[in-house]
């Protein structure tokens, strides 16, 4: 193990790209196996445990798919209007759940009644009148025309969901219209949010302090990405305190540190966590927050964030939602995107992965050169979409990013963008 001090002194002098720390991290963790059968209410969101078949079709009845008549469809044969097809009403004009349709007879029915025995078409209201005790049908059926068959929307059996889909609003609905009431789903991964560092206050700085943010940025977005997250109180600086910490939280599917990730003499937890378990990977080719570390004791994924607010958030959304869906059970879905034009140049390094934050303008105001809007397809119509970068673009400026619509990630291979240029920008708060 190499000790502080040789750490201290080298730096980063070597960074792991993104996409090789990451794989790293998620070949490290196992995807828990927590389970609980819930009615179906409680379920939007969780990923299904088992794979779910219909225990009864959908519909179970042949039902009829419009107003009208059931009649039995060669009765109809070349009805027109000239010409009507004349059949006897059953039961008078009445509809008569439980008749059956004899040759040459109708029954009404309503969308979505069941098909009267005998009946296998439906001649659409419209397209008949009923004139006494006899039904004029001016138009052919066809056999099964606005009928709704047995199984029509789901068949009985059919495979619906295979594990680890997440449930929507739309599937409950599916389940309960197959007769399910409850359905066995993965419970949420649980993290345990542990924010370090002396100088940290909850509230009322004195000078020298901070207020604590990261902690409770952190944890917020562990839940809004599926996880239960156990938010702590600040540790200190201090190894057996940070010990005992991550030791504690170890009961927990993943545990973040924030702060104390770096190489200066207070950043511990990166020698803590190679104490108790494997330090996978200490510094990354990404900015902000290239000092990040990951790390996995008794089996338990360890994510130590920055202290910079920023490089914090930077780096969460690049490494701890990846490995919080992966425990979880839980698709990660790409976040959502827009095309802009860049409105000033964004610096990068080759080699580094940057993520610089920026403000939406959506046309008119503030679209081209000269305030006014921007054609976007040389026809002289039209605003195209712009993006600002911010001004202040510190990793500790955590205002950039709240006050920003979403960031433009410049891969390793760019030397930044230029203004005017066209690029995606990542609403990463867009969606889970």
């Amino acid at each position: 193990m190499t000790n502080a001090h040789d750490r201290q002194t080298a730096g980063f002098k070597e960074r792991t790209r993104v996409a090789e720390a990451r794989e790293a991290l998620l070949s490290a963790a196992t995807p828990h196996e927590r389970t609980e059968t819930l009615p179906l209410e409680r379920t939007d969101g969780r990923p299904i445990a088992e794979a779910v078949t219909a225990p009864n079709p959908v519909p179970n009845y042949d039902r009829a798919a419009m107003d009208g008549w059931a009649v039995r469809a060669e009765d109809t044969f070349g009805a027109s209007g000239r010409s009507p097809a004349v059949l006897r009403l059953a039961d008078g004009d009445v509809e008569a759940a439980d008749a059956a349709v004899d040759p040459e007879s109708a029954v009404r029915v309503h969308t979505g009644s069941e098909l009267p025995a005998g009946a296998d078409a439906v001649v659409m209201v419209e397209r008949a009148d009923a004139v006494g005790g006899e039904l004029e049908v001016f138009d052919a059926v066809t056999a099964g025309e606005n009928v709704g068959k047995t199984g029509e929307d789901v068949a009985d059996g059919q495979r619906l969901f295979d594990p680890g889909h997440q449930l929507r609003p739309s599937d409950l609905g599916l389940l309960k219209s197959v007769g399910l009431d409850e359905v066995s789903v993965y419970d949420y991964p649980t993290v345990g949010v542990i924010p370090t560092g002396e100088e940290l206050v909850q509230r009322d700085p004195d000078p020298g302090e901070i207020i604590e943010t990261n902690g409770l940025t952190v944890s917020r977005l562990v839940e809004r990405w599926g996880g239960v997250a156990t938010y702590r109180n600040v540790v200190t600086d201090d190894e057996a305190a940070l010990r005992a910490a991550v030791q504690r939280d170890l009961t927990k599917d993943v545990v973040v540190t924030t702060g104390g990730s770096s190489v200066g003499e207070r950043d511990l937890i990166p020698e803590v966590v190679s104490e108790l378990g494997e330090v996978l990977v200490h510094g990354v080719a990404l900015k902000p927050g290239h000092p990040v570390a990951l790390g996995v004791v008794e089996d338990t994924p360890v994510v130590m964030l920055p202290g910079y607010p920023v490089a914090c958030i930077v780096n969460a959304v690049q490494f701890l939602r990846p490995l919080l869906k992966r425990v979880g059970h839980l698709p990660e879905r790409p976040f959502p995107t827009v095309e802009a034009r860049l409105r000033r140049k964004i610096p990068s390094e080759p080699g580094i992965r940057t993520f610089a934050r920026v403000r939406l303008d959506d046309g008119g105001s503030g679209g081209g050169d000269d305030g006014g809007p921007v054609d976007t397809d040389g026809d002289g119509t039209g605003a195209e979409r712009t993006a600002e970068p911010t001004r202040a673009n510190g990793s500790g400026v955590l205002s950039s990013v709240a006050l920003a619509d979403g960031w433009v990630a410049v891969p390793e291979e760019r030397e930044g963008y230029a203004e005017g240029e066209t690029v995606t920008v990542e609403g990463w708060e867009w969606s889970a």
